[in-house]
């Protein structure tokens, strides 16, 4: 067994976890005037603690500027983090990977791949779609042209699209098919680990579920490991063994799936649940929304961070953070009254909605 450190305490681990992460932290810079002196920080990551095992798909959730891209990007070193450790299992052993210089660096990253956001954006329209997904094999110097050539068909019949399709530009092709691109060319290098960086938000509902259908056998035929970074829980509840919600940097919330949407223990989480939409005519919820703005990650209130728009606020929440406790198993929460708040989860909404 592993113990890894948060701010409230430890959380067990078990001999399978992959990834380790320990009070990670992104602080951007504020410049101002002619000499460009720095006046603050941007807390964008605020020292999160948490673990992946293999084999599991970790989801991370939050509005938009929690933290949960930076803090993905953050840990294959696409950004460089401002301090923690991140600890990834190669070769049986734990390497530090904020230790590592870019070229020992360059090879952990055959183990480590990320799927991104924008399939517009991600692939190159200058390169044809063989040189995409082959360029990883390339940079890496494996295998011969022939053997490259092989791999990159054997790709394309993963991902459900043609070796026919290979010598088109990433613009003859839809959304969905883009994004198809870019995991088999995140598949190229026979990773252990992919970030998948909202992979399905910006296609359209039914195309997502496609996705999301080829991203679960991937993982079952290949044991791949994934951090999903989202921000649709709906989502997130399919393809999640566990989930962990952001709010202003920080970790509020980490639990199974089927216990956080059942039974949450941070408010926060409440709000995000209750804000699902659910697709039923009969359907009479009134969704109350949080009164109050997300805080400045530059100038963050004191004590608990979601003390301004909190509906359950105490005097405690004004002063002091909370620290990362665990409840019930596994089950984590940073909330000074957890232990005697009834929260509502998605399935008691539902279960409510249909007795009106």
């Amino acid at each position: 067994m592993l113990a890894l450190g948060t701010k409230g305490g430890t959380i067990a681990l078990k001999d399978n976890v992959i990834l380790r992460v320990d009070n990670l932290k992104k602080h951007f810079p504020i410049k101002k005037g002619v000499f460009k002196r720095v006046v603050g920080h941007v807390k964008a990551v605020d020292g999160i603690s948490f673990c992946v095992r293999h084999g599991e798909t970790v989801g991370i959730v939050g509005e938009s500027g929690c933290g949960k891209t930076t803090a993905g990007r953050c840990l294959i070193r696409v950004m460089e983090p401002t301090s923690g450790e991140v600890r990834f299992r190669s070769g049986g052993q734990m390497v530090d990977l904020l230790a590592l210089n870019k070229k020992e660096m360059k090879q952990i990253r055959q183990e480590i791949q990320m799927v991104f956001q924008d399939p517009f954006s991600s692939l190159d329209p200058r390169m044809r779609v063989r040189q995409i997904i082959a360029e990883p094999l390339s940079i890496h110097r494996i295998g011969t042209q022939r053997e490259r050539d092989e791999r990159v068909e054997e790709l394309m019949e993963y991902v459900g699209l043609g070796s026919y399709q290979l010598d088109r530009y990433p613009h003859e092709f839809s959304g969905g098919q883009r994004q198809r691109i870019g995991i088999a060319r995140a598949l190229a290098l026979n990773p252990k680990l992919i970030v998948c960086d909202e992979p399905v938000s910006a296609l359209d509902v039914s195309v997502q579920a496609q996705v999301i259908n080829l991203l679960s056998d991937l993982q079952e035929k290949f044991e791949l490991t994934y951090l999903f970074i989202a921000h649709d829980l709906s989502v997130v509840e399919h393809v999640s063994d566990r989930i962990m919600v952001m709010y202003v940097g920080e970790i509020v919330e980490m639990a199974d799936s089927s216990s956080l949407y059942e039974s949450p223990k941070h408010p926060y989480t409440e709000a995000l649940l209750q804000a699902i939409p659910i697709a039923d005519p009969r359907s009479h919820w009134h969704h109350v929304p949080l009164e109050g703005n997300v805080p400045d990650p530059s100038n963050p209130p004191p004590g608990c961070k979601f003390h301004t728009r909190c509906p359950y606020v105490q005097d405690v929440c004004m002063k002091e953070n909370p620290m990362l406790q665990e409840f019930d198993g596994e089950h984590f929460v940073a909330c000074h009254r957890a232990g005697e708040l009834k929260l509502r989860g998605i399935h008691s909404r539902l279960t409510l909605d249909h007795s009106s």
